[in-house]
């Protein structure tokens, strides 16, 4: 396979027609729909202390279903899944001058949740197979103030829960789990979400499982799933009638799940295994196929885990496959494709920190700060969305063959790609 055929180069695509997209929302969730509109009751949540505080029938019987599913005590549904985080954090009761350990390397949400309540996000770099923290880089950046941990399962992968809740217990901290991309995904066992003190799920419309926009909140402790209760609908209203005490720093919000959407998410968590399955299979397919091909190194799965793959993120070698990790990204897409480079930038760069509105002195939220997840970002990683139910054995192998294809030719784009051509040089010297 010459470079020249390369479609970026003029040459025929190995794809010309977009891949098939997969609705999850069939007929069951359209009963469950109609249902409701024809009950006329589209939520049922007053901000007062009266049953209705928590919410209607679906909205409660999604709870029970969602607990049972996932063996937590207590799941309490939200309007999305930074509603969930920024409840979760809110029930650890956090103060000013807190600190709470954070990833760099995720959706912003995950670390503007502890602004909200006046502490400090301070970045933990994240483990250079999984892309999550682990107890060794949370280690690293405990400080006195330190207060609570939240870890991402990031692209689907649990983080190290063993390590970070072994760091938690000798700190007495409070760890919460973002698993919003990770619904399906276990760990030595364990559903994530599951795993940490409070666990975070997203029900929003591109995740395995959705109601559009969602979330749920699952913990074991009583008193944290209250607090998260009361901070989803108004809770510093009916802390007295109920008779709460020691809510002073609480603030109530309106977080609450409607009847439509608690009706959808049930009908999807009856389906969220068969929807898992695909996505492993389509994974094992991709890293099994892609194995002979230097510099491409499909992320790995931790021992004892099962990733939920909400996407199939690759770390990229330009030194072996001879291109930059863009010019590469770019020639796979014009095969017809669709790859993305990087994740998401550091978070610490973002302007909020750079501006040190919220920053520090000290330096925290300097470039440099996260050095592996920087490296990820600007060179190494890129990944797919390629997985979903509803992709033909024959659509995987278009993916397949477009990764081989570019990798064969890559040299020849290297000619033209300057970037490349001084990384090469960087390395001779």
């Amino acid at each position: 396979m010459t470079a020249a055929r390369l479609a970026l180069l003029g040459g025929t695509p190995v794809r010309s027609q977009p891949f098939p997209t997969h609705n999850t929302i069939g007929a069951e969730e359209r009963r469950a729909v109609v249902e409701v509109l024809d009950g006329g009751n589209l939520s049922q949540f007053l901000g007062t202390w009266t049953p209705d505080f928590y919410g209607g029938p679906r909205v409660r019987a999604l709870e029970s279903e969602w607990a049972r599913h996932f063996g937590a005590k207590h799941a309490i549904a939200v309007n999305s899944g930074t509603s969930g985080l920024y409840a979760a954090l809110g029930a650890v009761d956090l103060r000013p001058g807190d600190e709470v350990i954070v990833s760099p390397y995720t959706m912003s949400a995950s670390a503007v949740g502890v602004l909200l309540y006046g502490a400090t996000p301070v970045f933990a770099d994240v483990d250079p197979r999984t892309y999550c923290l682990s107890g060794d880089t949370v280690s690293a950046v405990l400080t006195p103030r330190t207060r609570a941990v939240l870890a991402v399962d990031l692209f689907g992968h649990p983080a190290d829960f063993d390590g970070i809740l072994a760091v938690a217990r000798g700190q007495g901290l409070v760890v919460i789990e973002d698993a919003a991309q990770a619904a399906g995904a276990l760990y030595h066992g364990r559903p994530a979400g599951t795993l940490g003190h409070l666990g975070v799920f997203s029900l929003n419309y591109h995740k395995t499982i959705h109601c559009g926009e969602g979330g749920v909140v699952v913990t074991d402790d009583d008193d944290l799933a209250n607090r998260v209760q009361l901070i989803r609908n108004h809770g510093e209203a009916v802390v007295a009638a109920k008779g709460d005490r020691h809510l002073d720093h609480l603030i109530g919000f309106n977080y609450r799940m409607t009847e439509i959407e608690a009706a959808i998410a049930s009908e999807q968590l009856k389906k969220l295994e068969s929807l898992i399955r695909p996505r492993i299979e389509a994974a094992d397919f991709l890293r099994e196929r892609l194995a002979a091909v230097p510099g491409l190194h499909p992320a790995v799965v931790a021992p004892d885990c099962r990733h939920a793959y909400y996407v199939l993120a690759f770390e990229y070698d330009a030194a072996r496959i001879g291109c930059s990790r863009e010019r590469f990204v770019d020639a796979v897409r014009a095969e017809g494709v669709p790859l993305h480079a990087g994740y998401v930038e550091p978070l610490y760069l973002q302007p909020i920190y750079r501006s040190r509105l919220v920053g520090s002195a000290s330096g925290r939220y300097a470039r440099g700060t996260c050095p592996t997840a920087e490296r990820l970002h600007d060179e190494r990683l890129f990944y797919t969305t390629l997985l979903h139910p509803g992709l033909s054995r024959s659509d995987l192998e278009d993916v397949a063959r477009a990764l081989e294809k570019v990798a064969a030719g890559a040299t020849v784009l290297a000619g033209a790609d300057p970037a490349a051509v001084a990384a090469r040089g960087h390395d001779r010297a």
